[in-house]
């Protein structure tokens, strides 16, 4: 199959590159051309008065459509690649809650087993949220299931080859001896539901730990004299800040503040949605027993804690752009090469470049997604018909 996506203003995203086309085969990109190249092409894709991006990649995403990677079922995991994909959203990591042991086991199996999607975004792994967590900043988390790292549990994980991300609280026992270990593997680690002072995050980053997992939510704020957890995500540059831009998480003018400190080349656009991203105001079962109201698109347990988001990824990024007055080509390295690069996937995926995964998003003028391909293919098409052969 050799596809031509043409017509379109192509955001690399590290460049602006007009009237260009990006010709597909075997699901990778291969030129990326002025104009329309020579040839005959089965499929035509006309992207005329459209952005043409890389995909989004959420790195943090528990769910949405009604479901939870914690369903630990292949239904699940489908149905969220395909809810996912609607909002642009290309490859993203399957993150857990704090549970028993066998219940997030489960979820990691689920994806080991679980064939890629036809019709939807691609699970690149699993991102283990807890249990190595700190009780005092638990958020939504259930605190009877927060313990010290088992190397008999994370042992398992490591086998499955498919835990790619782990969030921790560095000050727990035994969880920089887990960093050390995983680490080495390839495993990468971020700070969440912490109280670490600067000096046990600054330890950690130097034992690995190289991402902070929903920056400001679930951690120790900043003191000038003491600067805390997050003293330490905002000055380190060797970490990496995932942020929920939805206006609700953080406020817009700490958004700024958190990229002006970072750099958009260190920031990283989460949506960290639960199973009732896209569905009405509710109640919501969000795992282990644990019901979850949503009203006005904001989750909440019963002790008043945010519980995750409503949020999508699409939506992030024009929240970015509204909150920052950033330009478009400014933000979108947030949701895209920033993770990938992150995640170890620079080059391949997140950038529209010969050789990488042929992942794309058209986007309308007011940023809306009209179509997103996965490896070449289209995955998902709204509005007017603009593929064509030939």
């Amino acid at each position: 199959m050799r596809t031509l996506v043409t017509g379109g203003r192509v955001l690399t995203p590290a460049t602006l590159l007009p009237d260009h086309a990006v010709v597909i085969e075997d699901g990778r990109i291969v030129s990326i051309t002025r104009g329309r190249p020579e040839g005959s092409f089965d499929r035509v894709i006309d992207a005329s008065g459209m952005w043409v991006v890389p995909g989004f990649i959420d790195v943090h995403v528990h769910g949405g459509d009604g479901f939870d990677a914690m369903d630990a079922t292949p239904e699940a995991l489908l149905g969220m690649g395909r809810f996912f994909a609607r909002h642009g959203v290309t490859a993203y990591y399957a993150t857990t809650t704090s549970a028993p042991a066998e219940s997030i086991l489960a979820a990691i199996e689920t994806v080991m087993t679980t064939p890629q999607p036809r019709d939807g975004a691609r699970h690149l792994g699993v991102h283990v949220e807890g249990p190595y967590l700190n009780p005092a900043h638990c958020g939504a988390q259930q605190v009877s299931d927060m313990r010290d790292p088992d190397p008999e549990e994370y042992g398992n994980w490591l086998e499955s080859g498919v835990v790619k991300l782990v969030t921790v609280a560095p000050e727990r026992p035994g969880v920089l001896e887990f960093i050390r270990e995983a680490a080495s593997e390839g495993v990468e680690f971020a700070v969440g539901h912490s109280g670490a002072s600067y000096e046990q995050m600054l330890e950690a980053a130097n034992h690995g730990l190289r991402q902070a997992t929903h920056t400001y939510n679930g951690m120790l704020g900043l003191h000038h004299r003491e600067p805390g957890t997050l003293g330490a995500v905002m000055t380190d540059d060797r970490i990496y800040a995932q942020l929920i831009c939805d206006g609700i998480h953080v406020h817009p003018a700490m958004v700024r503040l958190l990229i002006r400190a970072k750099g958009a080349a260190r920031t990283i656009l989460i949506t960290d949605s639960i199973r009732a991203a896209g569905l009405p105001d509710g109640e919501y079962d969000i795992g282990d027993g644990q019901i979850a109201t949503v009203r006005n698109g904001i989750v909440r347990v019963p002790s008043g804690s945010l519980a995750g988001s409503t949020l999508t990824m699409d939506a992030a990024v024009r929240n970015a752009i509204a909150f920052t007055g950033m330009s478009l080509q400014e933000v979108l390295p947030m949701a895209t090469s920033v993770p990938a690069e992150a995640m170890g996937l620079a080059g391949k995926k997140g950038v529209l470049a010969v050789g990488a995964d042929a992942d794309l998003v058209l986007l309308d003028p007011e940023l809306r997604v009209r179509m997103t391909l996965v490896a070449g293919e289209v995955v998902y098409q709204a509005g007017q018909e603009v593929v064509s052969a030939g």
